[in-house]
């Protein structure tokens, strides 16, 4: 429902509202509307529109998708791999994800401009609300201090202000709208400087290899034959003629900030572009990089009516730089409190959304912890180049390594002596990212 009161902005009422259509917002939205909430998604762009991305989802992504109820048909410009291959120190190795256990044997790769498209008209399909073009620029904030909606504005093709002006109202808002977060900011959720960040740097090339059954990974990243990063490059077949191109570095490393991962990029390709048949001449776009928040980098994740999720919580694992899973795990879970309190009186409802950055911590906490020691242990080169030296050599090592960093361990029937070890350790670690 939409009104204008006294000539002012024009004033529309929702149940929820949503900021950012990313995998996140639109998850959410999807999830909501399902359970039959009135969900208005507000996003600042139009679709098609780009993220910087590696453009991969592991099974832990996929299972989302499916409890989504999204069409992943190959037909539909979906790219099924069989796993992850490993290069590095004189090694390389291919392994299947397991599958079992809730989680597929397969991943996915599609381009964020078709993925975000995608997920944004089903969950219109789903019956919410989109909005393109509006960007939320501030809280709208009740006396008692809970928030009552968002004001935003019109924009243009290039994302600038343009109005007019307008209100969202609800006694929920959900911000979804990336590691910026203005809504967040603007209602008090601040980000952490104890929690590791990383660099995100992609591009397309053409390939003769776009449709090849592993994504690919190179361990072993360095500037001008300099020292180990603590990153990795990947090649990402996306089955459509190209590869998604790119590096992420984390910051715990003394070369953060001193270095050109475009000339990294650059020289990393020169070195290894044949195996892919790619060079100079294959890419297909400039080269551009994104920030990455990890590790619950933006706290709490729930206070008076605003729930944080996806990368405006910076959930992004420092193992592997992989945001899209937890993003739409979260929205899931974001949903599904918000539906089973919605119907209390308020003040009950008002605390039962307390539930959700628990449920968030206790699902994540622990293997993002593990996460940020990985990070700080990767960021000393010693480290990184005796991993990549002997850890490479070790079969069993590498697909214990490939479960961990992907959190797709298995429970139930299906778990192995991996997965259970892999459980006790995220079990035995503090789960305190999110407080």
């Amino acid at each position: 429902m939409s009104e204008r009161v006294d000539g002012g902005p024009r004033v529309t009422h929702a149940d929820v509202v949503v900021v950012g259509a990313g995998p996140a917002g639109s998850a959410t939205a999807a999830h909501l509307a399902d359970a039959g909430l009135d969900v208005v998604v507000l996003e600042k762009s139009s679709f098609p529109r780009d993220k910087i991305c590696g453009d991969a989802l592991t099974p832990r992504a996929v299972r989302e998708l499916d409890h989504l109820g999204v069409d992943t048909d190959p037909a539909l410009g979906w790219h099924r791999n069989r796993g992850l291959r490993l290069v590095g120190g004189g090694h390389r190795m291919e392994i299947d994800w397991p599958g079992g256990g809730g989680f597929p044997a397969h991943g996915l790769t599609k381009t964020r401009v078709g993925l975000d498209e995608t997920l944004a008209r089903h969950a219109e399909s789903r019956g919410a609300r989109l909005v393109e073009q509006v960007a939320a620029t501030e809280p709208i904030v009740a006396s008692d201090g809970w928030i009552a909606g968002v004001r935003a504005t019109g924009t243009d093709e290039r994302g600038r202000k343009v109005g007019p002006d307008a209100e969202y109202r609800a006694p929920l808002v959900v911000a979804c709208d990336g590691v910026s977060s203005r809504i967040a900011v603007a209602h008090g959720a601040q980000k952490r400087d104890d929690r590791p960040m990383g660099v995100a740097v992609r591009t397309y090339h053409s390939s003769p290899r776009h449709d090849d059954d592993y994504i690919e990974s190179w361990l072993e990243l360095r500037e001008s034959g300099g020292e180990a990063m603590p990153g990795y490059g990947w090649l990402f077949p996306l089955g459509d003629g190209t590869v998604n191109v790119g590096l992420g570095i984390l910051d715990t490393s003394p070369q953060f900030g001193e270095v050109n991962y475009r000339t990294v990029l650059d020289q990393w390709l020169e070195a290894m572009g044949h195996e892919w048949g790619i060079d100079a001449s294959t890419q297909l776009v400039p080269v551009r990089s994104a920030a990455l928040p990890m590790a619950f980098n933006r706290t709490p994740h729930f206070r008076d009516g605003l729930l944080l999720v996806g990368d405006s919580a910076g959930m992004v694992s420092p193992f592997n730089g992989e945001g899209i899973d937890y993003a739409l795990e979260a929205a899931r879970i974001a949903a599904e409190v918000i539906d089973t309190h919605r119907r209390l009186p308020r003040d009950r409802w008002r605390a039962g959304l307390q539930e959700y950055p628990q449920i968030v911590r206790d699902r994540f906490g622990g293997h993002f912890t593990l996460g940020r020691a990985f990070a700080q242990l990767i960021g000393r080169p010693e480290v990184m180049d005796l991993g990549i030296k002997y850890g490479m050599g070790v079969d069993v090592l590498m697909r214990f390594a490939v479960r961990l960093l992907g959190n797709i361990h298995r429970e139930g029937a299906d778990a192995d002596a991996m997965d259970h070890v892999i459980a006790a350790l995220t079990r035995a670690v503090p789960a305190t990212t999110n407080d």
